[in-house]
């Protein structure tokens, strides 16, 4: 295809509230440096991540929960995933489903007209299992809020499916942290997990990966929000919070909590592990600060694992589970890219089950 010169875009001016991003029509268009491709976008997914970097939410300065709006007390020195300042203006957007319609040097021609989406995690090539040298499509380079974006072709995962391209850019960053969270914690068939927030992105996609592996699943989730919960396949629904968690969970025996909320209900959930239990953790959208009990830790001989950077396998193993029909996108709705403002509103809102997109 003919590609123009310039395109669409939602361009991030800086760290505040909403008003920071600026919808522009005529961007340049990128073009992919040796070893890239270039995607013509068909849907980009939301994620938390989008909503920290803008707001600033990652800075230490920051002890609140996750609200979208500005911070005013935000450390530019620290204010991304990996304790970096970030480079403005930049396209955000990590959760990539398009067609690629250019190649780089290098990379072969052939994958002209893939359809494909993004593993976000950018490695080193001689070194990828080395934490301290990646970063994160859509933060420490431009990402999928436009209408081309480029990325290094072993970031481009080809994807033989049915589903739609906004079903698709569900996956991506949702998906890839719950199952990094899982392996993380070696989550497997023996294994009873509890999942708060299992109305959120990554909530649901716990709930259906742990099930993929043989564990019975328990969803923490807002009682209003159980019956699109439910089609996501838990063992078990329990409102969001209860007031006293060990007696509604009953006979319940909690080897693993997996938990992307953490804020002043997370000592509950600590508390509920069996001894020898496993806590994995990869977000804190109810508060970074939580109050920890080292003797509860230390005297029931727990395990926590924190999940960023996950494992290189682990996206190329969702596009499996995709492709096999063993997962499913739980798409709640979408919105075009000049309203991502509103899309994201409505996701800080937090009143969808499941996930986000908007479409260029």
């Amino acid at each position: 295809m003919k590609i123009p010169e310039t395109m669409h875009a939602m361009i991030l001016t800086g760290h505040g509230d909403l008003d920071m991003y600026d919808y522009r029509t005529d961007w340049p268009t990128p073009q992919p440096a040796p070893g890239e491709v270039l995607i013509k976008v068909g849907a980009c997914g939301l994620n938390n991540t989008d909503v920290n970097t803008r707001s600033g939410w990652y800075s230490k300065a920051v002890d609140d929960a996750t609200t979208g709006g500005a911070f005013e007390m935000v450390d530019e020195d620290d204010p991304t995933w990996g304790g970096a300042p970030l480079t403005f203006p930049r396209i955000q957007g990590a959760d990539t489903c398009g067609t690629i319609v250019a190649v780089g040097d290098g990379v072969d021609p052939t994958r002209l007209g893939e359809r494909v989406i993004t593993d976000n995690w950018l490695r080193d090539t001689d070194d990828p299992t080395n934490k301290d040298k990646t970063g994160y499509f859509g933060s420490e380079c431009d990402g999928g809020f436009a209408q081309f974006t480029t990325i290094p072709a072993t970031n481009a995962i080809a994807v033989q499916s049915k589903l739609s391209d906004a079903e698709l850019a569900t996956f991506s960053c949702s998906y890839s942290t719950a199952e990094g969270m899982l392996t993380r914690a070696n989550v497997s068939d023996r294994d009873t997990v509890l999942v708060p927030g299992a109305s959120g992105g990554v909530g649901g996609a716990l709930v259906q990966l742990a099930k993929r592996r043989g564990a019975r699943v328990i969803a923490l989730a807002s009682e209003a929000k159980h019956a699109e919960v439910a089609t996501l396949g838990p063992d078990r629904i329990l409102p969001r919070a209860p007031e006293n968690l060990r007696a509604t969970l009953g006979d319940e025996k909690i080897t693993v909590v997996a938990d992307v909320v953490g804020g002043p209900y997370w000592p509950n959930l600590i508390d509920i592990l069996e001894r020898g239990g496993r806590y994995t953790c990869s977000g804190a959208i109810a508060g970074p600060i939580v109050n920890f009990d080292l003797r509860t830790f230390y005297l029931r001989d727990l395990t926590f694992t924190g999940s960023t950077v996950i494992d290189p396998q682990v996206t190329r193993n969702l596009v499996k589970y995709i492709e096999a029909g063993e997962i499913k996108p739980a798409l709640a709705a979408t919105y075009p890219l000049k309203q991502l403002r509103e899309a994201q509103a409505a996701f800080i809102a937090k009143q969808h089950t499941g996930n986000i997109v908007v479409t260029p």
